[in-house]
C-alpha cells in the first residue's frame, strides 16, 4: 500500500465469541484529514482504534499505517495516540511522564509540554489534577514523537467549553492528520473535515459534514405562532402535528420547530392555517439528526 497514505483499512473484522465488534470496515485517511469517528456505544469506535494501534489483532482484514504495519508506525514514532483506557503513575509529575515517554524516541519533540498547554502545571503531581488537566497531559504524551498521524479516543472528555476551543486550536496548529472518536457531535461538527458514522461495526456514513448531514431525510421549518385565543400550546403542537408533510413538533421558547419530510408542503399548510406566523426559517438537519437517523435500531 501507498506509504504516503497515513491509514488505510481494508476488510477489518473482529470478533469477541458470537459478536462481530468490527465487521468488514475499510477506511482510507489522506495526509493532513480531521476525521471524526462516530457512532453508539458498541459500535465499533474503540475495537477500530485498537486494531488501527496494534493492540488487537484482526481476524480478517488489513490495517496499514504509512504503508507498514501499525506495531512499525508506532514503534518509529509515526503514531501518537491519547486513549480512554490505560493510566499513568499518580506520584509522577505532568513534566516527568512526558520526560520519560520522550525517552523511547530517538528524536523527541521538544515543544510536546508548551504544544499541549500544560507549562503551567507540568511540576504538580499527576494525581492531583483535574479531569481536563490530565487529558491535557495524554495530549503532550501523544505529541512526543512529533508523530504524523494522531490517534484520539474521546479526547476533550472532562474538559470545559474554554478548555476544548484551546485544545482543538493547538490541534489545527500542530497541522497533522487526526483520527477520533467522540461522543460530543457538536465538537465534530465544528472541527472536523470529514465524518464516519460507524453502526453494529460497519460503516454507515463517510464524507464530509455537509454531506453526512445531508443524508438525514428532510427538514425543519421553524416559526413563531402567536397565541390562539381559547387553545394553550399543546393543542397548537397537536395541531401542527397533523398538517401535511409534518412529522414531528417539538417547541422551543415560542418557537415551533416542525419536522418535515415535505417542507414546501408543510409551510404552505402553516401559512394557511396561521397568517400570523412569522419569523419562520426552514433549515437542513444538524449532524445530531444524521446520526440519530444513520444509527439508530430501526435501521
Amino acid at each position: 500500500m501507498d506509504e504516503s497514505t497515513p491509514v488505510a483499512i481494508r476488510g477489518l473484522v473482529k470478533a469477541y465469541g458470537a459478536i462481530r465488534a468490527v465487521d468488514g470496515v475499510d477506511l482510507e485517511i489522506g495526509r493532513g484529514e480531521v476525521v471524526a469517528l462516530l457512532g453508539p456505544n458498541g459500535a465499533g469506535k474503540s475495537t477500530t482504534i485498537d486494531a488501527l494501534l496494534g493492540l488487537t489483532r484482526p481476524d480478517e482484514g488489513e490495517v496499514r499505517l504509512f504503508g507498514r504495519s501499525p506495531r512499525e508506525a508506532v514503534a518509529g514514532g509515526s503514531v501518537g495516540a491519547m486513549l480512554q483506557s490505560g493510566g499513568f503513575p499518580d506520584d509522577a509529575t505532568a513534566g516527568e511522564l512526558v520526560k520519560l515517554t520522550a525517552a523511547l524516541f530517538k528524536k523527541p519533540a521538544r515543544p510536546a509540554i508548551e504544544r499541549a498547554g500544560i507549562t503551567g502545571y507540568a511540576g504538580q503531581r499527576y494525581g492531583r489534577l483535574s479531569g481536563g488537566q490530565k487529558q491535557r497531559v495524554r495530549f503532550a504524551v501523544a505529541l512526543v514523537g512529533d508523530p504524523e498521524l494522531l490517534v484520539l479516543d474521546e479526547p476533550t472528555a472532562a474538559m470545559d467549553v474554554g478548555a476544548r476551543r484551546e485544545f482543538w486550536a493547538a490541534m489545527r496548529e500542530y497541522g497533522r492528520t487526526v483520527l477520533f472518536a467522540t461522543h460530543y457531535l457538536a465538537e465534530a461538527e465544528e472541527f472536523a473535515d470529514r465524518v464516519v458514522l460507524l453502526r453494529a461495526g460497519r460503516v454507515v456514513a463517510d464524507g464530509s459534514v455537509a454531506e453526512v448531514r445531508a443524508l438525514a431525510a428532510g427538514r425543519v421549518v421553524s416559526a413563531v405562532i402567536p397565541a390562539v385565543p381559547g387553545a394553550d400550546d399543546r393543542e397548537i403542537d397537536s395541531e401542527l402535528a397533523t398538517l401535511p408533510g409534518v412529522t414531528a413538533v417539538a417547541r422551543q421558547g415560542r418557537r415551533s420547530l416542525l419536522t418535515c419530510d415535505d417542507s414546501d408542503t408543510a409551510l404552505r399548510a402553516l401559512l394557511l392555517k396561521h397568517e400570523t406566523a412569522h419569523d419562520i426559517e426552514v433549515t437542513a438537519h444538524g449532524l445530531e439528526d444524521a446520526f440519530v437517523q444513520l444509527t439508530g435500531e430501526d435501521n
